[in-house]
């Protein structure tokens, strides 16, 4: 059996009633991961996958320079006062 870390932090758990799924402690605890983390969740070749996932927000300055470029026109749109609805957005693309 190998030392690495994937067979080492392996675990069983039970799928609840509300598709509830524990993270067994020794796995858990293995990724570092805390309450209210997010995780990406997949399916792939009949196998289920779940990957710890961080969920950037605009303040955490971990925008690309073009990303970033983005967000300063938006916001220099919002402050002129043009600004569209997203209702409005929403029926010019026919949602």
């Amino acid at each position: 059996m190998s030392s690495g870390n994937a067979l080492s932090s392996m675990a069983v758990s039970r799928i609840g009633q509300r598709r509830q799924v524990v993270i067994p402690k020794r796995v858990f605890d293995s990724l570092k991961l805390r309450p209210g983390d997010f995780v990406e969740v997949s399916a792939e070749g009949g196998r289920l996958q779940m990957r710890p996932k961080r969920l950037v927000d605009i303040g955490d300055d971990a925008l690309s320079p073009r990303d970033a470029v983005k967000v300063s026109r938006g916001e220099a749109e919002i402050a002129a006062g043009r600004s569209k609805s997203w209702r409005y957005v929403k029926d010019e693309l026919g949602r």
